[in-house]
């Protein structure tokens, strides 16, 4: 196994395509064919489907195309360091469910690099795409929330994936809404309260699970039911058809503005919020500076 037979095949995974790969190497196709065969016999696993329609990876090849790029970084950055000697730039990506703060912690972390040159990555993403994120190396940090519910079936995944869940903060449930709804001036909400206004869930795709919502009470029969893919969606929603969700009941008023509050429903449900990253590798300067700003939203959680 070479460092170029690892470029070869990120360059196939990225391209799709044999000869497209091949072009953009300025190689010959059959050399790059050999090449990725070369490296398939030796690893003992196929890591592309190869049909009339292209090539794709298959389970294998995701995982195994994930390690190849974190040792092709890490040699980069190697050789424009001690190589090169050329301005190494600062990297970092991360994963996460629809959390406003977690964006806001996001920004604040990007401020503070001013001038130098970087390349991050934010993706607010599903459930299961944010693991397979992390898993795959494709952001080193995810963020998601666990609780009695849903615990057992996500601590499994993380095992199989060799990802270690860890603990940002607790906090009890909130409907959040515009503040023009008929309950905005409740202390407490119901949810038989809620009966009659239409709940909002972020969609999971073909993960579609109660145990990947993102909404805590996912095996509550709602009576009204509206999926959607984007925060933006959701706050147009709540505005236009006094639509809720149910949160943490941290609000970002610099991010999405002073129409909307969270109320405290009538529960004691209690969710963690935290990040996962991969087991036995370290959190780098950039990741530990964004949970350092994630961290101190422990004290804008609502009792």
């Amino acid at each position: 196994m070479t460092l170029t037979q690892l470029r070869y095949i990120i360059t196939v995974a990225n391209s799709g395509s044999m000869s497209e790969a091949a072009r953009s190497l300025f190689i010959a196709q059959p050399s790059l064919s050999a090449s990725v065969k070369e490296l398939e016999t030796e690893i003992g696993m196929e890591l592309f489907r190869r049909t009339n329609r292209g090539i794709s990876l298959t389970p294998e090849g995701e995982e195994f195309i994930g390690y190849a790029r974190q040792i092709v970084e890490q040699y980069e950055l190697m050789e424009s360091k001690y190589i090169d000697q050329t301005t190494i730039k600062k990297k970092f990506s991360v994963s996460m469910q629809h959390y406003t703060f977690a964006v806001n912690a996001f920004m604040e972390m990007v401020k503070q690099f001013g001038m130098d040159e970087y390349e991050f990555a934010i993706r607010e993403s599903r459930t299961y795409d944010v693991i397979e994120d992390v898993s795959n190396f494709k952001s080193e940090i995810g963020i998601l929330y666990v609780n009695e519910f849903n615990r057992k079936v996500l601590e499994k995944i993380f095992k199989e994936r060799d990802l270690e869940f860890h603990e940002i903060l607790n906090c009890h449930i909130y409907v959040y809404i515009a503040k023009n709804h008929p309950l905005a001036n409740k202390k407490l909400i119901t949810m038989e309260e809620l009966q009659d206004y239409p709940c909002l869930s972020f969609d999971q795709g073909n993960n579609n699970s109660f145990y990947f919502a993102e909404e805590v009470l996912s095996t509550y029969e709602y009576k009204r039911l509206i999926k959607a893919n984007d925060r933006a969606t959701m706050l147009n929603l709540m505005v236009g058809l006094d639509g809720y969700t149910l949160c943490s009941g941290i609000i970002c008023e610099d991010l999405n503005g002073n129409e909307y509050c969270a109320v405290k429903l009538d529960s004691e449900e209690i969710m963690t919020i935290g990040y996962i990253a991969r087991k036995g590798v370290a959190i780098s300067l950039l990741g530990q500076k964004y949970l350092e700003e994630l961290g101190k939203y422990k004290d804008n959680v609502l009792s």
